[in-house]
């Protein structure tokens, strides 16, 4: 093992101003806490959901600006509420202070594997990424085979078992044996 050698006062006292530990870019560690809970691939994807938040929020600055009776604020608002209703990613269409908190977290909700876990297809989502990455889900007639897949409203009641799936056929089994336990008691 190399050791390095003893820093001169002047070193010493360049270094002291600067942290190693936290980048400005990374943004604390906000991103890989939300990269590894939602078991996100690279950091692209985080990186897209910020870039849609932060337009969001740009958007709905200009909207806040303009006179609240001016039809066109009115009906761009409508429209970009009911769109992210429709994605999912807010509760409601209630109000514009909703896309305040809209969040990184807010789309990895909607991604396949979590609403996967949601809908307890599976118990925790690094099985939903493995039911999702060997093709045993689909979301109405395609099979999907990225956890990425955002899956909105209209999508989620569509969300089922590859018929070829075995573990479609197990969780009948297993449906069918609590069936016959059911008429035995």
């Amino acid at each position: 093992a190399s050791v390095m050698r003893k820093l001169k006062f002047h070193e010493k006292k360049i270094i002291r101003k600067t942290n190693f530990l936290e980048w400005k870019r990374e943004g604390g560690h906000r991103e890989n806490l939300i990269t590894t809970r939602y078991h996100m691939g690279g950091r692209d994807d985080y990186k897209k959901y910020s870039g849609l938040c932060r337009m969001v929020q740009k958007l709905t600055n200009v909207m806040k600006q303009m006179d609240p009776t001016d039809p066109f604020r009115i009906q761009m608002t409508d429209l970009l509420l009911e769109k992210l209703y429709n994605m999912g990613v807010i509760p409601t269409r209630k109000s514009l202070a909703l896309t305040d908190r809209l969040s990184v977290s807010s789309f990895c909700r909607r991604r396949l594997s979590t609403v996967l876990v949601h809908l307890k297809y599976a118990e925790h989502l690094t099985e939903a990424v493995t039911y999702i990455e060997q093709g045993h889900i689909r979301v109405g007639p395609d099979t999907i085979t990225d956890p990425a897949f955002l899956v909105t409203r209209n999508m989620e009641d569509f969300i089922t078992w590859v018929d070829s799936s075995k573990i479609k056929r197990k969780v009948l089994q297993y449906n069918d044996k609590l069936d016959d336990y059911d008429m035995l008691a």
